[in-house]
């Protein structure tokens, strides 16, 4: 909500060099550093390599909690609108299940790119691939690609209690299912959406990402979603109460 009210009170204004979208919080335990610093990361944030590519970068290049894996299922599949009904606690599960339809709405269609206007529709095998937890960097002319009336659309969306979901967790998790959607540069595709252009670009290798965004090169003892000692889920997914005091 806050991302899109910022995009349309500023449309006009965006800077130049492109706009940094992260949250309130300092420390984070989804901040992709070894003690979860944001200011530390924000410091190293190379702008210019980070959108050299597609003009939409995320800022966590660690995949865990992401649907870069390939053995997360597709949104639209059994298995996960099972998962949504067996255990509907579950947001994560339950956000999956939602984005097929919540992507109609948003984007219109029967399916995704099937006649160059644009429709987006997810089938049962068709999987989004994307980072976790909305920081993420964009172009000025990315954000411009859209009119601010869309923009406005989109915040409607999430007001309206007959189009989004009503529990925050879940409208929220698909939002940020959307923003590489909306923001990843494609070809002039005749308004086809290439999906699997934007699970690439969604998804570099954490050693690629690590190197583009903040500068650490050459980083060993790497997989394709993680490198040893830059990222740690920390238990429950929280930060003990004092680490902002013990790390400050």
């Amino acid at each position: 909500m806050v991302y899109l009210t910022f995009l349309i009170d500023n449309y006009s204004d965006i800077p130049s060099a492109g706009a940094v979208f992260v949250h309130g919080s300092r420390w984070a335990w989804h901040n992709d550093a070894p003690d979860y610093d944001n200011a530390a990361l924000l410091v190293k944030l190379n702008l210019t390599t980070a959108l050299a590519t597609a003009g939409y970068h995320n800022l966590r290049c660690d995949w865990s909690l992401s649907t870069c894996p390939l053995s997360t299922p597709p949104q639209g599949s059994m298995e996960t609108s099972m998962q949504a009904v067996l255990e509907p606690w579950d947001a994560r599960a339950v956000s999956d299940a939602a984005l097929p339809h919540a992507l109609k709405t948003i984007f219109g269609g029967d399916e995704y790119a099937p006649d160059g206007d644009g429709r987006f529709l997810l089938r049962r095998n068709d999987a989004v691939r994307a980072q976790c937890c909305a920081q993420f960097v964009v172009s000025r002319e990315r954000i411009w690609q859209h009119s601010r009336e869309e923009y406005v659309a989109l915040r409607q969306w999430l007001l309206d209690s007959n189009a989004a979901p009503v529990d925050d967790r879940v409208a929220g998790r698909i939002l940020s299912y959307v923003w590489h959607i909306l923001f990843v540069y494609q070809e002039d595709n005749e308004g086809d959406v290439d999906l699997q252009g934007l699970n690439t670009a969604a998804c570099p290798s954490a050693s690629e990402c690590y190197c583009r965004l903040y500068g650490r090169c050459g980083l060993e003892n790497c997989n394709i979603g993680s490198c040893q000692g830059q990222y740690k889920l920390p238990p429950d997914l929280k930060l003990p109460a004092d680490w902002a005091v013990t790390h400050s």
